[in-house]
């Protein structure tokens, strides 16, 4: 993780002070990557300890398009607790459904994307594939004296990026997102990453992965999402038939909180261990090894079916997050 030294450095070094939602200054500069090779080894920060155990509940909570806190606790992570029952903003928009609520963020994109078609009521080829393509009739509308129809259908982002890989692995296409403008007003935060590609490779059987993320905290956020978004390509590799290799991180706004400062210059003084293993259980299906294509696993993979071998790390380091 010597690149996410050399991040903390940059911002450190070439940072300009900016006031932000959170009320809490940041040191912040536009633009920034990280390319990791997972065939190295995994991705994880070694000068201080990662929050393992809460990273893969949070993806495993993604993957079955969660909305509610709870949820996410129960499958061991609790960031998103403060986001949930103690954001001000939150709590008085009429769009939260109680306590824990978060609404429909990220794995609901993922999994379930609210997609709808406007067609005029007079193009019945139109309606019909829309139809046959899964999309389902609501009702009946007039826009501007035309009378059209509107159907709805929610779209599994995810699952479609796997059979791509399986079926069209050369299609430069197999991506998905979480921005979706037409819930930004009714979620607890709008998604920070929110582009994921994969690039699979057919001829070497390596698949990679680009991840964008509009703003991050580089103290509690950055190593958090490296983590998360390795492992997601390791289960989507190991679904697939392929072999992780290439991770490339991407950041918009990167910034690190002013309360984060002490946080980060520790980290500077410690020197990095080698990078761990990623293991994933044997329980869930290798489709190198067996061939059988079974995506349903992204809903049924457990937190326990991922652990890290040789893993060291120097003393963790605990910071509040800005909520």
């Amino acid at each position: 993780m010597q690149q996410y030294q050399e991040l903390i450095k940059t911002v450190l070094d070439t940072g300009s002070w900016q006031d932000n939602r959170t009320g809490i200054r940041t040191l912040s500069v536009p633009g920034a990557m990280m390319r990791f090779d997972l065939a190295a080894g995994f991705p994880a920060v070694t000068t201080k300890k990662l929050a393992f155990k809460s990273v893969i509940g949070e993806l495993c909570a993604f993957l079955r398009a969660s909305r509610n806190a709870s949820e996410f606790r129960a499958l061991g992570c609790k960031v998103w607790d403060q986001n949930a029952n103690e954001n001000a903003q939150w709590l008085a928009n009429p769009y939260r459904e109680g306590e824990d609520d978060l609404g429909p963020v990220y794995g609901v994109q993922w999994r379930q994307w609210p997609a709808y078609k406007l067609l005029d009521a007079s193009a019945p080829a139109q309606i019909a594939d829309a139809q046959a393509n899964g999309f389902t009739l609501v009702a009946p509308m007039v826009e501007e004296g035309v009378q059209k129809v509107l159907l709805y259908k929610a779209v599994d982002q995810l699952r479609v990026c796997l059979d791509t890989i399986i079926n069209n692995p050369g299609s430069r296409r197999i991506l998905f997102h979480g921005w979706n403008p037409a819930v930004l007003d009714a979620v607890a935060l709008p998604a920070c990453h929110l582009l994921y590609q994969f690039i699979p490779n057919a001829t070497t059987r390596e698949i990679s992965l680009c991840l964008y993320v509009r703003s991050n905290d580089i103290g509690l956020g950055t190593p958090f999402n490296i983590a998360e978004g390795a492992a997601l390509l390791h289960l989507v590799a190991r679904l697939t038939g392929y072999a992780p290799r290439w991770f490339t991180y991407f950041i918009g706004d990167a910034h690190i909180y002013e309360n984060h400062l002490d946080m980060v210059q520790e980290q500077l003084k410690r020197t990095p261990f080698a990078a761990p293993h990623f293991v994933i259980a044997e329980r869930v299906p290798d489709f190198a090894k067996t061939g059988k294509y079974e995506p349903e696993w992204l809903e049924k993979i457990e937190p326990s079916d991922f652990s890290l071998e040789g893993y060291e790390h120097h003393a963790p380091i605990k910071a509040a997050m800005a909520v």
